[in-house]
Formats: C-alpha cells, sequence, structure tokens
C-alpha cells in the first residue's frame, strides 16, 4: 500500500532521515507500520532536529516538500498565492500515486487536501481533524470551511474523518477517535499523592498566548498568597516564555514557578508522576494530550471546557473545569485542595478513564481502518 500524507507540519531532514513533532510523528509510526510505502507531502525546514522531534520508522519514504503557507501579513498572502499552483501540483501528484490519501487538518494545506482529495473519490481516504470539531465553537473560516467539506459526503467520497469527541447529528463519515501516548505495558502503579505536603502542578505545551500559560501562573500564585504551599512547573518553549519569565521575576515567583522548556518524553512523564494537578487553561483544543498523559498517572485535570474537554474531565467528576474567572476558579481549586478524600476520589476517576486509552488500543483502531 501506498500511503499519502499531507499535511502542514514542519518536517526537518539529518542523514537521510526525516524528523517532525514528535506526538505527530509517534503516531503516524504506527499507521506506517501497515504500508509498503509512505508518501510525505509538507514543508521541509533547513534546521536542526530538537528534543521535540521524533524520526519517522518508516524504511520507504517519499518526501514531496513544498511551501509553508501563512496568512497573516500581506506579504505572506502574497507569497501564499504565488506558491499555490506548486503546492497543489505536488498535492494531487501525490494523491495520484498513493492507495490511500491521509489528510491532516485543520490547516492551510489540509484545506487545500480537502479540496483536491475531491478528484479522487474512488480512492481510499482518511482525515484526523487534530481540532475542535464542536459545531457550535467559534473558528476561523477556513477551518469552518474544512469541516463542511469533510463532513459533506457528496464532496468526500469513500473517506473516515477521525474526531475528538462524541457529537450530534454527525455525517455518516465522521468517527469519533482518540489519541494516545502511553502502552499497557506503562501501567504502572503510581504512588498515591496525598495533599499534606507541598502540592505540585504542572503545564505542558506550547507558550503561546491561546494556551494561556499566564493564567495557570496567577491561579498558583493566588493559592501561594493565600498560603498554600504549591510549586508549578511549565514545560515548553513560545512567543509568552520571556513575558512569563518576567512576570515570574516581578512577582518574586522564583521559588514557586519554574519555565522546564522542551524536555524528552521521559523527563515529563517522570513530572507528571511526582505532580498532583496537570493545568491546561487554553482556549482552544482537541483531544489535548497534556491532560490525557496527566490524568494516565492520577494528576487531577484543571482545563477549559472546550472541544472534549468536558467529556474527557466526566463534566467535573474526574477534575475540575476552568471558568476563567480568577476568582470563582481559585476558589474551587481551594474547596478541592480542603478536601482530600475529594481529591483521591477524582484521581482515581482520571487515571482509570486515561488508562483506557493506550497505544495498543490506538493501533488496534487503526490497524481495522487500514485493512478493512
Amino acid at each position: 500500500m501506498k500511503f499519502a500524507i499531507i499535511t502542514h507540519v514542519i518536517h526537518k531532514k539529518e542523514q537521510n532521515h526525516f524528523f517532525a513533532y514528535a506526538p505527530y510523528v509517534n503516531e503516524m509510526n504506527i499507521w506506517s507500520k501497515y504500508i509498503d510505502e509512505l508518501i510525505i507531502v509538507a514543508p521541509l525546514q533547513n534546521s536542526k532536529k530538537s528534543t521535540i522531534d521524533s524520526v519517522y520508522n518508516s524504511g520507504n519514504v517519499k518526501f514531496m516538500p513544498i511551501q509553508q503557507i501563512s496568512l497573516v501579513g500581506r506579504l505572506e498572502v502574497i507569497k501564499a498565492i504565488l506558491n499555490l499552483p506548486k503546492i497543489s501540483w505536488q498535492i494531487y501528484k501525490a494523491m495520484s500515486q498513493s492507495n490511500h490519501i491521509h489528510l491532516r487538518c485543520p490547516g492551510n494545506i489540509g484545506l487545500l487536501g480537502c479540496l483536491i482529495q475531491i478528484l479522487f473519490p474512488n480512492k481510499k481516504k482518511t482525515a484526523k481533524y487534530a481540532g475542535n470539531w464542536d459545531p457550535e465553537s467559534k473558528q476561523p473560516l477556513s477551518y469552518r470551511l474544512q469541516k463542511w467539506i469533510l463532513s459533506n459526503t457528496f464532496l468526500t467520497k469513500n473517506m473516515q474523518v477521525l474526531v475528538y469527541g462524541e457529537w450530534k447529528n454527525l455525517s455518516k463519515n465522521i468517527v469519533p477517535f482518540f489519541t494516545a501516548t502511553y502502552l499497557e505495558s506503562d501501567k504502572d502503579l503510581f504512588q498515591v499523592k496525598g495533599l499534606a505536603k507541598k502540592i505540585n502542578f504542572i503545564f505542558v505545551g506550547t507558550l503561546v498566548e491561546g494556551k494561556n500559560p499566564l493564567y495557570a501562573i496567577q491561579l498558583i500564585e493566588e493559592l501561594y498568597k493565600k498560603g498554600f504551599i504549591v510549586h508549578l512547573d511549565l514545560y515548553g518553549e513560545g512567543l509568552e516564555g520571556e513575558l512569563l519569565k518576567d512576570y515570574i521575576s516581578n512577582s518574586n515567583l522564583e521559588k514557586v514557578v519554574k519555565l522546564k522548556g522542551n524536555q524528552p518524553k521521559d523527563v515529563v512523564k517522570d513530572a507528571y508522576q511526582g505532580s498532583h494537578f496537570v493545568i491546561l487553561p487554553s482556549k482552544s483544543e482537541g483531544w489535548p494530550k497534556a491532560i490525557a498523559e496527566g490524568m494516565f498517572w492520577g494528576c487531577v485535570p484543571i482545563a477549559t471546557a472546550v472541544s472534549c474537554v468536558p467529556f474527557m474531565l466526566d463534566f467535573g467528576n474526574r477534575g475540575l473545569l476552568l471558568q476563567m474567572n480568577l476568582e470563582e476558579d481559585v476558589q474551587q481549586l481551594i474547596t478541592l485542595l480542603n478536601n482530600e478524600s475529594g481529591f483521591l476520589d477524582k484521581s482515581k476517576k482520571a487515571s482509570d478513564w486515561s488508562r483506557n486509552y493506550t497505544l495498543d488500543v490506538f493501533e488496534v483502531e487503526i490497524k481495522k481502518m487500514l485493512l478493512q
């Protein structure tokens, strides 16, 4: 089987091996176990791989580089228009050479893929929509257009669209799905973490406005001011890194909040295992892996009610749903911190739920789709 991936994810090349963002590549390595040739259509960047990049395991990779598309600013729009014919041709060529077309959405490249796949109604196709599928959410026009094309069974034929969460009134080609990080063999017993001593919080994600890392810091700051012995580690890098560093310094929080940067998977795993709470006050998500990963190790999740997060947290039974009102959110945290049995109950429920979604289960479902 020749399997073509159409994606906006930026790739890097070192010694004839291709690298990209680890969670995405690790997932695609599972798909590639059941194919003969992997055709990748994606932007290729001339830079060294980072600690959060992984390599494709497939021994037969054909890479078709395309220009990255950005629509932020007039110059970027002009460049995108000029590059559009060549990018579209590369996508069309990859699709025509493949037996199975796989789209990664949402994104500008994903939108082009959605349009061009219409020309191949008889080819087997899948799409992974890694964003928020909630029909009621406010989203950019390009995202709404991708969702409309993918769910339109007249335009989009012979495709299964994998989405996060369970929603009403879905078209027949939409498949509620999930993602995973850990194996069945990772289900080691974790140490039950009581609240008698220091309470550890962890944030894992890109340090950008959309993920709201500053709000996470402010929550911990308020708890600290009220006399709780708390600590927050933030794992990740991004545009808000310097702003957060300044805020921590100006607020005298150096002993309470630490910026850890990008770290390998095992380091983050150890951090989850030592934390009581995983926090993500994000404005938009698909399936937030940081939340699911923390829950796997018994961290009680604290997250905004976006996308499928309310489902993941069982509407508050196995976590706390943020209202994005600092006073209200601090108060609901204090209520839980003063109720250790309630905390332990949520911790167990969080772990029990997350451990249903392992890479072993994920691989079984992927294999079914590819071989059916």
